[in-house]
């Protein structure tokens, strides 16, 4: 039950501090490895998303700088929060897969019909072999499994191995200006360590309200695909502040994180599709408002999200040639000549770092502009 004596928190309020935790309100000088690592890793479905997302949070951010981190293995990408990939760094990799394998073990649930008569701890032990031996595509994960159990569901049988196992896409996967199919072979064997135990949810807890709060136990469970962790919340109240939200839901955050006021100018900033500011909560009006909800993506399409003064405000897309790099803004609302102006700018800053292309443009375009055609994905 929320105390009746805990401060209220506005939209706009719990939106600066979310974009301070962010590092969205004004831009660090910190390590991209300091970096990854404070925020719980890089939504990262496709390769570009991550370098965009430093883009948008570093001064000075250079892609190289995370694609070196990744050639020396000190960052990795690896299915872990909402069993899906992100980019994280070599301990997080370790730690926190383990923390959320209640969440692929129900994903595996879902294939438990193409694995009748399957030993699943053999499956695994097979899977590590064959994945340690050299690095293995998908396709050849199922090639190899479906010999031993060749009457189960070959893809249920790569999910399993999968699932099972904390298995990360080796490079050239991933790197800037590079690319490579997803071959896949363990953190453990791929960062020469030993199996690390699963990060302490109580730690987790407090690197998540550093990283993304004042957030409800809700907000947590939806950004980590976990449950039941209304008990840790407890366990670490006395150490905590509580807000109320405007719907009245309890907040939990760090005494002393920022919370700065909600009048903050917030700068635009141009996010990938897929960044965990956009997805890390359950109730995500404190940066999309409620009248642009679903409305970052078209059909199965999804584009790239403009904050202006911290809230979504448009979409946008990449599209390059070799004489010219051209980023098209489709406003969601009305945006006036002073915003329209630092959206631009943000732009052109985008792109002189993300394109080598010699000439850039950027313009303000219509729905049609978006079509559901694949044009805008940055993968």
């Amino acid at each position: 039950m929320v105390a009746k004596n805990a401060p209220s928190l506005s939209t706009r309020a719990l939106n600066r501090a979310t974009l301070a935790r962010q590092l969205l309100l004004s831009r660090t000088t910190a390590s991209v490895s300091d970096t990854v690592g404070h925020l719980l890793g890089l939504q990262a479905q496709n390769t570009r998303p991550p370098y965009f997302q430093l883009l948008a949070r570093l001064e000075g951010f250079d892609p190289v700088q995370l694609s070196s981190l990744m050639e020396s293995r000190e960052v990795v990408r690896i299915v872990t929060l909402r069993s899906t990939i992100h980019t994280h760094t070599a301990e997080d990799a370790l730690t926190l897969r383990p923390l959320v394998q209640p969440a692929r073990l129900r994903e595996l649930n879902m294939f438990r019909h193409g694995l009748t008569g399957v030993d699943l701890d053999r499956l695994a032990s097979r899977a590590r072999e064959l994945v340690e031996e050299r690095p293995r595509t998908m396709r050849e994960l199922r090639q190899e499994l479906a010999v031993h159990w060749p009457d189960a569901d070959a893809r249920s049988l790569s999910v399993a191995a999968r699932c099972l196992l904390p298995l990360v896409q080796v490079t050239p996967r991933g790197l800037w200006g590079r690319s490579g199919q997803v071959a896949l072979t363990t953190a453990e064997h791929w960062l020469g360590c030993p199996p690390r135990p699963a990060a302490s949810p109580d730690a987790t807890v407090l690197r998540y309200l550093g990283a993304f709060g004042p957030a409800s136990v809700k907000d947590m469970q939806v950004w980590a695909g976990l449950t039941r962790m209304r008990e840790v919340f407890e366990r670490l109240r006395p150490e905590l502040v509580t807000f109320r939200d405007e719907n009245g839901t309890e907040l939990f955050d760090l005494p002393d994180a920022p919370r700065p006021d909600p009048d903050t100018p917030a700068p635009p900033r141009f996010l990938p599709e897929f960044d965990n500011v956009l997805l890390g909560h359950a109730d995500r009006t404190r940066v999309i408002p409620p009248a642009y909800k679903g409305r970052n993506g078209v059909g199965n399409q999804s584009y790239g999200s403009v904050l202006a003064d911290g809230f979504l405000a448009a979409l946008w897309r990449l599209d390059e040639t070799a004489a010219e790099a051209t980023v098209t803004v489709q406003a969601l609302g009305e945006l006036g000549p002073a915003a329209r102006e630092e959206i631009t700018q943000e732009a052109v800053g985008m792109l002189t770092v993300m394109s080598p292309a010699p000439a850039y443009d950027v313009r303000f375009a219509s729905f049609a502009d978006f079509p559901d055609d694949g044009a805008g994905r940055t993968e």
